[in-house]
C-alpha cells in the first residue's frame, strides 16, 4: 500500500490519500486539490504529487506520519 500525505507539499491540510498504485493515488489526490485547495492539476503538479507517494513501509511515510 501507498500513501500520500497532503501536508508534505507544504501546506497545512490533513488530507491523506492511500492505494495501490500511483494512478489511484494521484486520482484522490487531483479532486482534492481542485475542490479542498481550488488547485488546477496540472502535470507539473501531478509530478511533484508523484514525487511524494511514499510505500507505507518506508522511512518517508513514517517522517510524514509523525508531522501529524
Amino acid at each position: 500500500m501507498k500513501d500520500f500525505h497532503c501536508k508534505d507539499t507544504g501546506a497545512s491540510c490533513d488530507f491523506v490519500a492511500r492505494g495501490n498504485s500511483n494512478q489511484e493515488i494521484l486520482d484522490q489526490v487531483g479532486k482534492h486539490a481542485q475542490t479542498a485547495h481550488n488547485m488546477k492539476v496540472t502535470p507539473e503538479l501531478s509530478r511533484k504529487v508523484e514525487g511524494l507517494i511514499h510505500d507505507e513501509s518506508s522511512d518517508a511515510h513514517r517522517q510524514s506520519s509523525e508531522r501529524r
